[in-house]
């Protein structure tokens, strides 16, 4: 099958990476890359079209983003998104500036005759709103495709394979979003829905094969559902006709772990998956490093750098038994290059995941990332096609670094034997309620403050736990859940009553954004 995406341009937006996901889910590869790429980047990814994202920008502004004008001359269809029409007017000719009215939330828009991007649709559409500006004159060659009360909706100039919207259809907000992105994909641009997930592990066990050769790697396993998919995924490229494998997995106990973790996860990828795992106790290292340290960067950082370091010293002492080893596999996830990425465009690093961004410059192992392109949800889908047992893949997220961004401050002994007995009652009685496979992520995190309370007629001055629960798609944005009023009443009264050391419980009602899902 030949290659293709459609590559998505980021402005800054905050709906970049659904625009992607919007994409795939018509079986179509995506790939968000920063506004600002270089047109050779651009076709190494073999676009059979693009699709400029929104932004917070105003394209008059003296430091607004900007793509290079070639993208409209790469002979691909074009779509704008509500920045992405502003900058597409403006750089081609047109004239946008501040709207008389703003449009914020849900509105009508009522669609002109003949637009291919719209076929199919009803001749008024009910569409999500967020921009301040407005295209006042449009380009030579462009039509006005749809109309607002307030402002230009959507444009057109189809013999120069230019198509542009002012709302978000990406967001569920606006019905009838996917319908208008499915006919820019498979009608506009063409493409070819055969992005599978048995495409993809052919693909990916035929290029590691390639790549690796008759060398060894090792795999960072986390006991999470990425790190696993991504061992089966080399297990597989890497076994002889015999059965053997060249791949050896190794769970490092990095200190940070959840209660009882460390044994578990070895029986159940042992047992289970049939990888050759090799366990590696490392606590008392990782939390001497992690001493005195409370800024969430440097922990992420001195998490990821100890990892590379203990890996290190795992395939030096394999090569001595078995051979060289040069490669080292990791779950990285599409988010996780997302948010940890140095962008060159106007999108902000978030937070550096430590098998990211936390890694260190130099490094003696090679990477090995087969799932670096897939979102979460993607990755289970892979996982099935490969067989894996469901009580594996629904595992839900737990970060690289652990419970060390689940402790606000430093973190010591004291407070992990705390946050490690109450996040096992919020998973338990979540898991009792049938909630655990409904839920993204459920979990505690431990504040470093401490108040007054009253236990037993005596007076108590401890710590504060936190309770997260939140949905999500793929971690990119996600909504708290309102937990059952029982639930979160056995949650704060097991926690209290059963943990010595916390006295007060809190929920966490915050969506991302504005918030992250990990605290730190």
């Amino acid at each position: 099958m030949e290659n293709q995406s459609i590559v998505v341009l980021d402005f800054g937006a905050q709906y970049s990476q659904l625009i992607a996901r919007r994409i795939r889910e018509q079986n179509i590869f995506s790939v968000v890359l920063p506004c600002n790429s270089s047109l050779a980047e651009l076709r190494s990814y073999s676009p059979v079209g693009i699709i400029l994202s929104g932004g917070p920008s105003s394209v008059y502004d003296k430091d607004a983003p900007t793509a290079d004008k070639g993208v409209f001359d790469l002979g691909v269809p074009v779509l704008g998104i509500c920045y992405g029409l502003q900058y597409m007017v403006h750089a081609l000719g047109g004239k946008v500036h501040p709207a008389e009215k703003r449009e914020y939330g849900h509105a009508k828009v009522e669609l002109s005759e003949g637009s291919q991007l719209f076929e199919g649709l009803p001749k008024v559409l009910t569409v999500w709103m967020s921009h301040g500006d407005e295209a006042a004159e449009l380009p030579p060659g462009f039509r006005l495709t749809a109309k607002s009360p307030n402002a230009v909706a959507a444009i057109e100039n189809s013999e120069k394979r230019l198509w542009a919207v002012q709302f978000h259809p990406e967001v569920h907000h606006t019905p009838l979003g996917t319908d208008i992105l499915r006919n820019f994909a498979l009608k506009i641009c063409a493409a070819k829905p055969n992005w599978t997930a048995q495409r993809f592990i052919d693909e990916t066990i035929a290029s590691v094969r390639h790549t690796v050769g008759d060398g060894r790697a090792i795999c960072a396993l986390s006991g999470g559902v990425d790190s696993a998919v991504a061992a089966i995924l080399v297990d597989r490229a890497l076994r002889d006709k015999k059965g053997v494998s060249r791949l050896t997995s190794v769970f490092v106990n990095n200190g940070v772990l959840r209660k009882n973790e460390f044994e578990k996860v070895q029986q159940s990828l042992r047992d289970k998956l049939g990888l050759h795992v090799v366990a590696v106790d490392a606590t008392e290292r990782f939390l001497d490093k992690l001493v005195g340290v409370t800024d969430p960067e440097t922990k992420r950082k001195v998490i990821g750098a100890e990892f590379i370091a203990v890996f290190d010293e795992e395939a030096n002492r394999i090569a001595k038994q078995e051979g060289s080893v040069d490669w080292l596999v990791q779950g990285t996830l599409y988010p996780d290059v997302i948010e940890s990425r140095s962008v060159r465009g106007p999108s902000q690093v978030i937070k550096s995941h430590h098998n990211v961004g936390g890694l260190p410059d130099k490094m003696k192992l090679k990477l090995i990332e087969p799932l670096k392109d897939l979102f979460k949800d993607e990755v289970r889908k892979i996982g099935r096609d490969l067989g894996m047992p469901e009580e594996i893949l629904q595992r839900q997220p737990f970060p690289g670094p652990g419970l060390a961004v689940r402790i606000l401050g430093e973190v010591t002994a004291e407070r992990l034997a705390i946050l490690r007995e109450c996040d096992d009652i919020v998973v338990t009685e979540i898991k009792r309620a049938g909630l655990y496979t409904k839920i993204w992520q459920s979990f505690a995190v431990l504040l470093p403050v401490m108040s007054v309370g009253v236990m037993g007629d005596q007076r108590t001055y401890a710590y504060t736990c936190a309770v997260r629960a939140v949905h999500s798609e793929d971690g990119m944005t996600a909504d708290w859940v309102p937990l059952p009023h029982e639930v979160l009443k056995t949650i704060s009264s097991r926690i209290v009553n059963e943990v010595k050391g916390v006295n007060r419980i809190v929920y966490d009602i915050t969506s991302k954004p504005p918030g992250t899902i990990e605290w730190e």
